[in-house]
Protein backbone atom coordinates (compact mmCIF):
# COMPACT_ATOMS: atom_id res chain seq x y z
CA UNK A 1 0.00 0.00 0.00
CA UNK A 2 2.83 2.57 0.89
CA UNK A 3 4.58 2.36 -2.49
CA UNK A 4 1.17 2.93 -4.05
CA UNK A 5 0.66 6.56 -2.61
CA UNK A 6 2.59 8.80 -4.21
CA UNK A 7 4.93 11.35 -1.80
CA UNK A 8 3.52 14.15 -3.51
CA UNK A 9 -0.09 12.75 -2.74
CA UNK A 10 1.24 11.68 1.03
CA UNK A 11 2.34 15.57 1.39
CA UNK A 12 -1.33 17.19 0.49
CA UNK A 13 -2.76 14.20 2.83
CA UNK A 14 -0.63 15.27 5.38
CA UNK A 15 -1.86 18.93 5.27
CA UNK A 16 -5.47 18.00 4.87
CA UNK A 17 -5.48 15.73 7.86
CA UNK A 18 -3.16 18.11 10.38
CA UNK A 19 -5.76 20.62 9.51
CA UNK A 20 -8.85 18.42 10.39
CA UNK A 21 -7.43 17.06 14.06
CA UNK A 22 -6.54 20.73 14.71
CA UNK A 23 -10.39 21.78 13.93
CA UNK A 24 -11.66 18.45 15.61
CA UNK A 25 -9.74 18.95 18.91
CA UNK A 26 -9.37 21.83 20.73
CA UNK A 27 -6.21 21.54 23.27
CA UNK A 28 -2.46 20.11 22.60
CA UNK A 29 -3.78 16.84 25.13
CA UNK A 30 -6.40 16.26 23.09
CA UNK A 31 -4.55 16.04 20.08
CA UNK A 32 -1.74 13.85 21.74
CA UNK A 33 -4.40 11.27 23.55
CA UNK A 34 -5.72 11.12 19.72
CA UNK A 35 -2.15 10.30 18.16
CA UNK A 36 -0.99 7.97 21.09
CA UNK A 37 -3.92 5.36 19.48
CA UNK A 38 -2.83 5.00 16.82
CA UNK A 39 1.16 4.58 17.89
CA UNK A 40 2.14 1.12 19.25
CA UNK A 41 5.65 -0.21 19.03
CA UNK A 42 7.91 -3.46 20.41
CA UNK A 43 10.44 -2.67 23.51
CA UNK A 44 12.03 -5.99 22.91
CA UNK A 45 12.84 -5.65 18.80
CA UNK A 46 15.24 -2.27 19.72
CA UNK A 47 12.58 0.05 20.44
CA UNK A 48 10.69 -0.29 17.35
CA UNK A 49 7.56 2.33 16.81
CA UNK A 50 5.50 2.18 13.98
CA UNK A 51 5.70 5.80 13.57
CA UNK A 52 8.09 8.66 16.14
CA UNK A 53 5.63 11.51 18.48
CA UNK A 54 7.85 14.02 17.50
CA UNK A 55 7.60 17.32 20.73
CA UNK A 56 8.02 20.96 20.29
CA UNK A 57 10.56 22.76 22.61
CA UNK A 58 7.76 23.60 25.20
CA UNK A 59 6.68 20.22 25.34
CA UNK A 60 3.61 20.06 23.19
CA UNK A 61 3.23 17.35 20.64
CA UNK A 62 4.59 18.47 16.90
CA UNK A 63 1.49 17.10 15.02
CA UNK A 64 2.47 18.04 11.24
CA UNK A 65 6.47 16.18 11.83
CA UNK A 66 4.64 13.50 13.65
CA UNK A 67 2.21 12.96 10.87
CA UNK A 68 4.85 13.25 8.33
CA UNK A 69 6.29 10.10 9.99
CA UNK A 70 3.84 8.27 9.73
CA UNK A 71 3.59 5.48 6.58
CA UNK A 72 1.20 6.12 3.71
CA UNK A 73 -0.80 3.24 4.73
CA UNK A 74 -0.98 4.51 8.04
CA UNK A 75 -1.91 8.40 7.41
CA UNK A 76 -4.50 7.10 5.18
CA UNK A 77 -6.35 5.22 7.42
CA UNK A 78 -6.17 8.47 10.46
CA UNK A 79 -7.71 10.40 7.10
CA UNK A 80 -10.67 8.27 6.78
CA UNK A 81 -10.58 8.12 10.63
CA UNK A 82 -10.97 12.02 10.36
CA UNK A 83 -13.53 12.32 7.66
CA UNK A 84 -11.25 13.50 5.13
CA UNK A 85 -11.79 13.32 1.65
CA UNK A 86 -9.62 10.82 0.00
CA UNK A 87 -10.78 9.90 -3.67
CA UNK A 88 -6.90 10.04 -4.84
CA UNK A 89 -6.14 7.20 -3.62
CA UNK A 90 -6.33 4.60 -5.30
CA UNK A 91 -3.36 4.88 -7.72
CA UNK A 92 -4.76 5.02 -10.92
CA UNK A 93 -7.21 8.02 -10.39
CA UNK A 94 -4.59 10.83 -10.17
CA UNK A 95 -3.72 10.15 -13.70
CA UNK A 96 -7.47 9.69 -14.87
CA UNK A 97 -8.53 12.51 -13.50
CA UNK A 98 -5.19 14.72 -15.08
CA UNK A 99 -6.63 13.27 -18.05
CA UNK A 100 -10.20 13.89 -17.66
CA UNK A 101 -9.20 17.25 -16.82
CA UNK A 102 -7.46 18.28 -19.29
CA UNK A 103 -9.74 17.30 -22.40
CA UNK A 104 -13.29 16.52 -20.97
CA UNK A 105 -13.92 19.33 -18.27
CA UNK A 106 -17.60 17.69 -17.86
CA UNK A 107 -16.97 13.97 -17.67
CA UNK A 108 -14.11 15.28 -14.92
CA UNK A 109 -16.87 17.21 -13.17
CA UNK A 110 -19.16 14.10 -12.98
CA UNK A 111 -16.76 11.76 -12.83
CA UNK A 112 -15.12 13.28 -9.66
CA UNK A 113 -18.56 13.67 -7.67
CA UNK A 114 -18.94 10.31 -8.75
CA UNK A 115 -16.13 9.43 -6.94
CA UNK A 116 -17.19 11.01 -4.00
CA UNK A 117 -20.65 9.49 -3.51
CA UNK A 118 -19.21 5.95 -3.25
CA UNK A 119 -19.77 5.32 0.26
CA UNK A 120 -22.39 7.79 1.35
CA UNK A 121 -24.53 7.26 -2.18
CA UNK A 122 -23.43 4.23 -3.82
CA UNK A 123 -26.51 4.66 -6.15
CA UNK A 124 -25.90 8.40 -7.01
CA UNK A 125 -22.50 7.29 -7.64
CA UNK A 126 -23.37 4.71 -9.97
CA UNK A 127 -25.55 6.85 -11.84
CA UNK A 128 -22.72 9.41 -12.22
CA UNK A 129 -19.82 6.93 -13.55
CA UNK A 130 -22.76 6.11 -16.26
CA UNK A 131 -23.43 9.67 -16.91
CA UNK A 132 -19.30 10.41 -17.01
CA UNK A 133 -18.44 7.23 -19.48
CA UNK A 134 -21.23 8.84 -21.61
CA UNK A 135 -19.61 11.98 -21.60
CA UNK A 136 -16.55 10.64 -22.44
CA UNK A 137 -17.79 8.51 -25.29
CA UNK A 138 -19.86 10.96 -27.10
CA UNK A 139 -17.03 13.70 -26.81
CA UNK A 140 -14.47 10.86 -28.54
CA UNK A 141 -17.73 10.40 -31.49
CA UNK A 142 -17.76 14.23 -31.72
CA UNK A 143 -13.93 14.40 -33.51
CA UNK A 144 -14.26 14.99 -37.44
CA UNK A 145 -12.82 11.90 -38.41
CA UNK A 146 -15.45 9.68 -36.85
CA UNK A 147 -18.41 8.90 -39.39
CA UNK A 148 -20.73 7.72 -36.80
CA UNK A 149 -22.81 10.72 -35.55
CA UNK A 150 -24.76 10.31 -32.67
CA UNK A 151 -28.36 11.89 -31.74
CA UNK A 152 -27.68 12.79 -28.12
CA UNK A 153 -30.33 9.98 -26.90
CA UNK A 154 -28.12 6.69 -27.06
CA UNK A 155 -27.54 4.54 -24.09
CA UNK A 156 -23.79 3.86 -23.01
CA UNK A 157 -24.29 0.21 -24.41
CA UNK A 158 -25.33 1.78 -27.73
CA UNK A 159 -22.55 4.27 -27.31
CA UNK A 160 -19.89 1.82 -26.71
CA UNK A 161 -20.56 -0.74 -29.78
CA UNK A 162 -20.69 2.58 -32.31
CA UNK A 163 -16.75 3.45 -30.42
CA UNK A 164 -15.75 0.19 -30.87
CA UNK A 165 -17.15 -0.42 -34.14
CA UNK A 166 -15.66 2.92 -35.36
CA UNK A 167 -11.93 1.75 -34.04
CA UNK A 168 -12.40 -1.30 -35.83
CA UNK A 169 -11.68 -3.05 -32.06
CA UNK A 170 -13.95 -6.39 -32.61
CA UNK A 171 -12.38 -7.26 -36.14
CA UNK A 172 -11.67 -10.91 -36.58
CA UNK A 173 -8.57 -10.52 -37.99
CA UNK A 174 -7.38 -8.97 -34.66
CA UNK A 175 -5.14 -10.81 -32.26
CA UNK A 176 -8.02 -12.99 -29.91
CA UNK A 177 -6.17 -10.32 -26.53
CA UNK A 178 -7.34 -7.22 -28.52
CA UNK A 179 -11.26 -8.55 -29.23
CA UNK A 180 -11.45 -9.91 -26.25
CA UNK A 181 -10.62 -6.02 -24.50
CA UNK A 182 -13.25 -4.79 -26.67
CA UNK A 183 -15.55 -7.23 -25.62
CA UNK A 184 -14.80 -6.71 -21.70
CA UNK A 185 -15.70 -2.79 -22.16
CA UNK A 186 -18.89 -3.66 -23.90
CA UNK A 187 -19.58 -6.20 -21.22
CA UNK A 188 -18.75 -3.69 -18.35
CA UNK A 189 -20.70 -0.99 -19.81
CA UNK A 190 -23.41 -2.99 -20.51
CA UNK A 191 -23.52 -3.98 -16.65
CA UNK A 192 -22.92 -0.48 -15.20
CA UNK A 193 -25.83 0.74 -17.55
CA UNK A 194 -27.96 -2.52 -15.91
CA UNK A 195 -26.94 -1.89 -12.63
CA UNK A 196 -28.03 1.85 -12.62
CA UNK A 197 -31.51 0.59 -14.27
CA UNK A 198 -31.88 -1.90 -12.48
CA UNK A 199 -30.11 -1.82 -8.95
CA UNK A 200 -30.24 1.87 -7.92
CA UNK A 201 -32.75 4.40 -7.24
CA UNK A 202 -33.06 6.22 -10.64
CA UNK A 203 -35.28 3.56 -11.80
CA UNK A 204 -36.91 2.76 -8.68
CA UNK A 205 -35.68 0.88 -6.01
CA UNK A 206 -37.51 -0.76 -2.51
CA UNK A 207 -36.43 -1.82 0.98
CA UNK A 208 -35.93 -5.07 0.15
CA UNK A 209 -33.69 -4.90 -2.94
CA UNK A 210 -29.47 -4.93 -3.30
Amino acid sequence: MNELISPKYQMKLVKSVHDAICEEYNSDKEVSLYISKWHWGDQWNNNWENFHIYQKNNGEIDLLSTLHSMTGSDILKVAIDMGVDTPDFIPSIPTFKNELKSDFKTAYDTFTKAFKQIETDPSLAIGLANSALESIIKEILKDYRINSKVKGTETLYKLTTIVLKEFNILDDNHPVELKTIGSGLLSINQSIEKLRSEKTNFHGKTSDDY
